[in-house]
C-alpha cells in the first residue's frame, strides 16, 4: 500500500494558528519517532484506501498500514513538514553590527616569516609520534615560543589570517600566552571578544594591551575598583613597573578590605622594585591575620638588608651562631632557639615544624635565612663568604646551617655567597659546601652573570656528566655560552660511545634542541653517522643515537633559519 502524508488545514486564527498547528505537529511526530509508531502511532498520516489524517484520525475501515508503512509514512511527513517549517520561517531582527577591528600599526611579518608561523601553529596541533621514538623531525611545538620571542622583539604583528590559530594555541598552552597575545595585539583582543572559548585573553597579562596607562588616575582607580582580580594584578605590576611608590599607595587604598588570598598575590608582586620604600608597608604586613601573608612579609623586609626587621634577625642569629675560640682550631658554634617567643613569632617566624623537622633546627634555620648576609663577616673576625664556608661546624649543624645560608643567598641575590656556597664545579655534591640538592644549586647559580654560570655548569659537566646536569642547565641564559655547548656535546657523545640508549637524555636532548647556539649544528654533523655496535652495546641503539643526532641538527638549522626569516639576517 502506499501511504501520503497530509497537513494541517490553515489555521482559522491566521499566522499564529498557523504556528500553533505546526508546533504541535512536529512535536507529534517527533513523540511517535522517539516511542516507536507501534506503541505511539502518529494521528497525522494517511493510509491508501484508509480514512483520517489531520483530524486525528488512525486510519480507515479494514487492514490498517502494516509497521513498516507507518514508519515510512512518518519519515515522509517529518520530511514534508520540515519543507514547509523551513519555508514558512521568518526573518529575525537583525543583529547590530560588530565594532570594527582597531588598527595595529606595527609592521607586518616578511613573506617567509608569515609561512614559517603557519607551519608552527599547524605542527603544535599535530599528533605526537609514539612513545620512545620521536624520528628525526624537528618538534615544531618546542620552537613555537622562541619563534615568538624573537618576533616580537623585532615588533611584528600577526596577520590577520592566523590570529584563531594563535589564540587557540594560547588557549592551549598557558605558557605562550604572554607572547602569543603580545603579537595577536590589540586585533586578537578584539576577535577574542567574540569567541568565549577566548576569553581568556582579555583578563590578567592576557589583558594587558587594554590596562590603562599608569598616569590616567582615573582609569587606573576604576579598574583596581572594578576589574577582575586577574586584571588588577595586572594593573598593580603595571603601575609599579612604571612608579613603584604609586604601586603601592594603590595596594594599600584598598589593603584592607582584600581577601587573604588576594592580600598573598598582591604582596607577592611587590618583589618587583622592592626597595627601602616599601618597609613601612612590609613591617605592618607582619601583623596581618593570614600566617601566609606574614611569613611573605617577613620574607620580603628579609630582601632588605638595612631594614629594621633585617637587623632584628640579624641579632637574634647572632646569638645562636658564632665562632668557637676556645676550639683547637677556629671552628663554627651553633646554639639553636629553645623557643619561638612571640617576638619571633611576631616577625613571622613559624612556631611549628613540617613533620619530619625538629623546632629547634626549624627556628635556627628561619632565623639565619631571614638575617642579612652583610652579618656574618664581622661575626666571623673579617673572614670572606668563601673562608667562612670552609670552616668546619660543631655538632654535625652543618647541613642546616649551610642550607639557611643558601636560601639566604637566594632571596637577597648575593652573587658572592653563591660562589661560596656552590663552590669548585668539580666537586661532587654530595661533599662539597652549601647544599647537595641540584634544585637548590640551580637557585644560586641564578643569582650569578650569564657567562659566569654558564662556565660553572660547563665544567660540572665535564667533571660529572649529563646524569645530574639537568636542573642546572634550566637555568643557563639561551643560546648556551661556550664552552657549555661544547661541554654538552661531548657529554652526548661519552653517552653514546657508552652504549646505553638515548632516552636516558631525552630531557638533555629536549634542551639542547632549544638551547643550544644554532651555529653548533657543523660540530655535530658527524655525530648523526650510524655508528658501529660493540659487544657491549645495546641492541639498536646505534640507530636510536643516529636519529636523535639528526633531529637535534635538523632543530639546529631551522632555529638560524627562522632567525633569519625574521631579522633578515
Amino acid at each position: 500500500m502506499n501511504t501520503r502524508a497530509t497537513t494541517p488545514a490553515p489555521s482559522a486564527a491566521g499566522p499564529e494558528g498557523d504556528r500553533e498547528d505546526s508546533a504541535r505537529v512536529w512535536e507529534e511526530l517527533v513523540t511517535s519517532a522517539l516511542l516507536g509508531t507501534d506503541r505511539r502511532p502518529p494521528t497525522v498520516l494517511t493510509v491508501a484506501g484508509g480514512g483520517g489524517a489531520a483530524d486525528g484520525g488512525t486510519g480507515g475501515k479494514g487492514l490498517g498500514p502494516t509497521g513498516a508503512e507507518t514508519a515510512g509514512a512518518l519519515l515522509g511527513t517529518a520530511a514534508v513538514h520540515t519543507v514547509r517549517r523551513r519555508a514558512g520561517l521568518r526573518p529575525g531582527p537583525a543583529a547590530p553590527p560588530l565594532d570594527p577591528a582597531p588598527d595595529d600599526p606595527r609592521r607586518p611579518l616578511p613573506a617567509a616569516a608569515r609561512r614559517r608561523l603557519d607551519q608552527l601553529l599547524a605542527g603544535r596541533a599535530a599528533p605526537s609520534p609514539a612513545a620512545g621514538r620521536r624520528g628525526a623531525a624537528p618538534d615544531l611545538a618546542e620552537l613555537l615560543p622562541q619563534w615568538l620571542t624573537l618576533a616580537n622583539e623585532r615588533g611584528y604583528k600577526a596577520p590577520p589570517a592566523a590570529l584563531p590559530a594563535l589564540l587557540d594555541a594560547a588557549r592551549a598552552r598557558t605558557d605562550l600566552r604572554p607572547q602569543a597575545l603580545r603579537l595577536a595585539g590589540p586585533r586578537g583582543l578584539w576577535l577574542a571578544g567574540l569567541n568565549p572559548e577566548w576569553r581568556f585573553a582579555l583578563r590578567g597579562t592576557g589583558a594587558a594591551g587594554r590596562l590603562p596607562s599608569p598616569g590616567d588616575a582615573e582609569g587606573v582607580g576604576l579598574l583596581w575598583d572594578e576589574g577582575l582580580f586577574a586584571e588588577r594584578v595586572a594593573l598593580l605590576a603595571a603601575v609599579r613597573t612604571e612608579d613603584a611608590a604609586a604601586g603601592l599607595a594603590l595596594l594599600a587604598s584598598t589593603w584592607s578590605a582584600e581577601r587573604a588570598e588576594d592580600r598573598l598575590m598582591f604582596l607577592d608582586s611587590l618583589r618587583a622594585g622592592l626597595s627601602d620604600a616599601d618597609e613601612e608597608f612590609l613591617e605592618a604586613a607582619l601583623a596581618d591575620r593570614s600566617r601566609n601573608v606574614r611569613a611573605t612579609a617577613a620574607e620580603l623586609l628579609s630582601a632588605l638588608p638595612a631594614s629594621a626587621f633585617a637587623g632584628r634577625m640579624a641579632g637574634r642569629a647572632a646569638t645562636c651562631v658564632g665562632l668557637d675560640r676556645t676550639a683547637e682550631s677556629p671552628t663554627i658554634s651553633v646554639e639553636a632557639p629553645h623557643e619561638c617567643d612571640a617576638a619571633m613569632q611576631g616577625d613571622g617566624v613559624v612556631p611549628t615544624p613540617p613533620a619530619g623537622r625538629g623546632e629547634r633546627s626549624w627556628w635556627l634555620g628561619q632565623l639565619v635565612e631571614a638575617a642579612p648576609l652583610s652579618c656574618w663577616p664581622a661575626r666571623f673576625g673579617g673572614r670572606t663568604p668563601e673562608e667562612i664556608v670552609a670552616l668546619p661546624v660543631a655538632d654535625d649543624w652543618q647541613g642546616e646551617l649551610h642550607a639557611a645560608w643558601c636560601r639566604a643567598a637566594v632571596r637577597q641575590r648575593d652573587a658572592s655567597w653563591s660562589r661560596a656556597l656552590l663552590g669548585a664545579p668539580a666537586i661532587p655534591p654530595a661533599t662539597g659546601p652549601g647544599t647537595s640538592s641540584l634544585a637548590e644549586r640551580a637557585q644560586l647559580l641564578a643569582t650569578l652573570p650569564a657567562g659566569e654560570r654558564a662556565r660553572w655548569v660547563a665544567a660540572f659537566v665535564a667533571a660529572h656528566g649529563l646524569s645530574e646536569a639537568f636542573q642546572l642547565l634550566g637555568v643557563c641564559a639561551v643560546p648556551w655560552a661556550e664552552p657549555l655547548g661544547a661541554a654538552v656535546i661531548d657529554a652526548l657523545d661519552i653517552a653514546r660511545d657508552a652504549g646505553s640508549y638515548p632516552w636516558s637524555f631525552s630531557g638533555v636532548m629536549g634542551l639542547a634542541e632549544r638551547c643550544l647556539h644554532p651555529e653548533a649544528a657543523r660540530q655535530l654533523d658527524s655525530l648523526t653517522a650510524l655508528p658501529d655496535e660493540g659487544e657491549d652495546t645495546a641492541p639498536g641503539a646505534g640507530g636510536y643515537w643516529s636519529e636523535a643526532f639528526q633531529r637535534l641538527v635538523s632543530t639546529l638549522r631551522l632555529r638560524a633559519a627562522m632567525h633569519a626569516e625574521l631579522t633578515g639576517g
